[in-house]
């Protein structure tokens, strides 16, 4: 795919509670530095990403991110050609915080500066990998805040196939985790005690299976591990492996399920599997079992969760002209399928 002429992209991401700084050189095809800071660990004790805390750790961290990237990038400053940060969606502050710095420093450099949708950014990072995927493909989006099969036709073109009608998966990942009592994040907890799981122990519905349509809905299946948990009398740690072992094989079969429909549906040959759930093991050996006849990408693991790489890379399609426009157009709540009229 042919980019613009911008060639040294900083990209900035603040959409939750990861901090990613990242350059991408469009010439050589490469991201050449990058960081990231997660505050997973601060919030561990809330049980889940508290807003106001986001928004006070990006203020502090962003900018000694964007300094050391640069300095083990070998480049300085005045040789970026361009910004690209995360305009939408995700939590008020944060975006207000990544979008504030981005347009700050385009301003002072006089370069130019794009705001870049946060799914979109997911969905084209796979195509920086070799092989890469090539328009159109189906991508299925699993991560704490979305759950999405998108007909991807072309850049900037994305039909809405299926997606999820309350909890997400990453979401469902950590309400059970905090039923099960282990703690925050969810989703790596269960991966872990579900190793010394039995998948088999406990027979927890696939949700919207027998519906012939492409959605998805999380929340029951959540209901059915908590009431089965409140029916155990002695809750050891054998038993907590052998619901979330049970919880995540129900998670990857209804996505298995849901996902060959949807291949079905559009008649697409490659998909795109990303998002920080597409980290998870299990579910990715289900997805490749499962979906054998069709051609699967998924980036590196590293490159799943919330990144400044990705949105470097997706900056690289839409940077043209120096925006001087000083509004900070942020979207926290952007439909994928509204891309156009953003």
């Amino acid at each position: 795919m042919t980019t613009y002429f911008v060639m040294k992209i900083l990209g900035i991401e603040t959409s939750c509670d990861e901090t990613g700084v990242a350059i991408y050189d469009s010439v050589s095809e490469d991201i050449i530095s990058e960081q990231l800071y997660s505050q997973a660990a601060k919030h561990a004790e809330y049980g889940g990403v508290v807003p106001e805390l986001a928004s006070r750790d990006h203020l502090k961290k962003l900018i000694p991110l964007i300094r050391l990237t640069i300095k083990e990038s070998g480049l300085e400053l005045n040789d970026i050609d361009g910004i690209a940060y995360t305009s939408g969606p995700g939590l008020r502050g944060p975006l207000l915080i990544g979008a504030s710095t981005a347009e700050s420093i385009a301003m002072a450099l006089k370069k130019p500066s794009v705001g870049i949708h946060h799914m979109e950014a997911h969905l084209l990072i796979n195509l920086l990998e070799n092989p890469a995927p090539s328009f159109p493909f189906l991508t299925l989006l699993i991560s704490g805040g979305h759950c999405l099969l998108i007909n991807a036709k072309s850049l900037g073109e994305y039909e809405i196939v299926g997606q999820t009608l309350d909890d997400a998966v990453g979401e469902a990942f950590d309400k059970v985790a905090k039923i099960l009592e282990l703690g925050y994040p969810g989703g790596p907890k269960i991966e872990a005690i579900a190793k010394q799981g039995d998948p088999n122990a406990f027979d927890f519905p696939r949700p919207m299976t027998a519906k012939k349509n492409c959605d998805f809905s999380f929340s029951g299946l959540k209901t059915a591990v908590f009431y089965e948990f409140k029916k155990i009398k002695t809750i050891d740690e054998s038993i907590k492996a052998d619901l979330a072992a049970s919880f995540q094989a129900a998670v990857a079969d209804t996505l298995v399920m849901k996902t060959k429909s949807a291949m079905e549906k559009t008649g697409l040959k490659e998909l795109v599997i990303g998002g920080g759930v597409a980290s998870n093991k299990y579910i990715r050996d289900k997805l490749i079992r499962g979906l054998e006849r069709s051609k699967i990408f998924f980036p590196p693991v590293h490159r799943c969760t919330d990144n400044g790489a990705m949105i470097a890379y997706a900056g690289s399609f839409y940077l043209k002209d120096v925006n001087r426009d000083l509004t900070l157009n942020i979207k926290p709540r952007w439909p994928l399928s509204d891309l156009n009229d953003g």
